[in-house]
């Protein structure tokens, strides 16, 4: 590892060392298993109509809802019910997005790609939940507590993000379906 390394490049580099997730990764095998058991299911979560893998075209949307709230909320004094929306638009979106992740998983051969993917999906989840927070404590008027419960998303969810392009660039997801 180098200086220029890239920080999501650096955490990657911890995590695919960290035996102590293998329980995890074991545990969460056959549930995934079973999840592209269905070879109808498998094809659809994985995205074999499209061509390419569903999942990175999919977070796009919790991606995108979650930071305009953000940016609503930073910028646009008064936006309290369009920010609320999305925040909720993008906890709705994230469901078919981490089940397609979760599919993805599933096809995972090496064990550093598990745990990455485990804590990518811990981190992912963990920035769900707070949004899941910020939606509603928006939604009982608390406004400020959902401003900050946002923020928090946020930075759970870059650190996914940086765990998840990790893992897209060194096994080429999207690349093609198989």
């Amino acid at each position: 590892m180098t200086a220029t390394d890239s920080l999501g490049a650096r955490l990657a580099a911890v995590v695919e060392k960290d035996d102590r997730l293998d329980g995890l990764v074991s545990a969460l095998s056959g549930p995934t298993q079973q999840l592209i058991a269905s070879p109808g299911r498998r094809d659809l979560l994985l995205g074999k109509q499209l061509g390419h893998a569903l999942h990175p075209i999919l977070t796009d949307l919790p991606i995108g809802f979650w930071t305009s709230s953000v940016v609503l909320d930073l910028t646009v004094p008064g936006s309290h019910r369009a920010a609320r929306r999305l925040v909720g638009l993008g906890v709705l979106a994230a469901v078919p997005t981490a089940v397609t992740g979760w599919a993805e998983w599933a096809r995972t051969g090496k064990r550093e790609d598990q745990r990455t993917g485990v804590v990518h999906a811990a981190a992912n989840g963990a920035a769900a939940a707070l949004f899941g927070g910020s939606w509603l404590a928006r939604r009982s008027g608390r406004h400020g507590t959902g401003k900050v419960l946002s923020q928090l998303g946020s930075l759970a969810l870059m650190g996914g993000g940086a765990l998840g392009g990790h893992l897209a660039i060194g096994r080429k997801v999207g690349s093609t379906y198989s």
